[in-house]
């Protein structure tokens, strides 16, 4: 074949349409931005004001009611509720759902902190709460705001995204010294490994291995938060005064 031939076979592929990498954006798109930002902190303030001391699991949302993770999470809820603390979820479906399901079925309060997703992701039928966020970084602002504890489950990047920005917050101080449970030896195993090798080259001091719990065992988990916040806290009732109109 000829050069004129085998150009004709090659595919049409449709031009993209130009991006232009232009850098800032004008002055009033960064101040409606930074206003959409701070709007959205203050609905989160205002919804969940008064939700009470929360205990937050986080984990994937494709787990289904028949998964044992689905179940895991359902029975750490009715666990939270019978603490009498709240379960707050990001929100979704399959872990997130079942939390708050185990929660709800055992008269516990239960929140959910949804987020926009090109797919869409709706609350769960269980939240007596919900608020959806535009941006990530707010969530999970609120997500770690009013918790006392975290249970991370299986899950897939959302999850490890979380489970380390909690873990950094603790390590550094920035948050206080609230304990953190991996759930699910076989699933966390390595990652508990690749951390102990953190450890062992420096990365990070072997004490914050101290800072995780690995466990199978729902009962160990909540002894280890139980204790932790009896040791450390008192739940004050709070005043009820309305800075920002806050719902009940």
């Amino acid at each position: 074949m000829d050069a004129q031939t085998n150009l004709k076979e090659l595919p049409i592929i449709p031009a993209k349409e130009a991006v232009y990498l232009d850098g800032p954006k004008s002055r009033g798109y960064e101040l409606g931005f930074a206003w959409r930002v701070f709007w959205q902190f203050i609905k989160g303030f205002r919804t969940l004001h008064f939700v009470g001391p929360c205990i937050t699991v986080f984990g994937s949302a494709r787990f289904k009611e028949e998964h044992q993770y689905y179940q895991a999470a359902r029975e750490f809820g009715k666990r939270i509720a019978e603490e009498g603390m709240t379960t707050m979820t990001g929100g979704g479906p399959g872990t997130m759902e079942a939390a708050n399901r185990g929660a709800f079925e055992n008269g516990g309060m239960s929140i959910g902190c949804n987020i926009k997703l090109p797919f869409e992701q709706k609350p769960n039928p269980y939240v007596q709460k919900s608020i959806t966020f535009e941006h990530f970084f707010v969530r999970k602002v609120l997500l770690v705001k009013y918790s006392y504890a975290f249970v991370i489950m299986p899950g897939g990047f959302g999850t490890m995204d979380e489970f380390f920005e909690i873990l950094t917050l603790v390590q550094t101080k920035t948050v206080t010294d609230f304990p953190i449970v991996l759930f699910g030896k076989e699933y966390y195993g390595k990652l508990l490994t690749l951390m102990e090798e953190m450890a062992e080259k420096g990365t990070i001091a072997k004490k914050d291995m101290e800072l995780v719990l690995l466990t199978d065992d729902i009962d160990e988990a909540m002894k280890h938060i139980r204790s932790y916040i009896k040791d450390n806290y008192k739940v004050k009732p709070r005043k009820r005064l309305w800075w920002f109109f806050e719902k009940q």
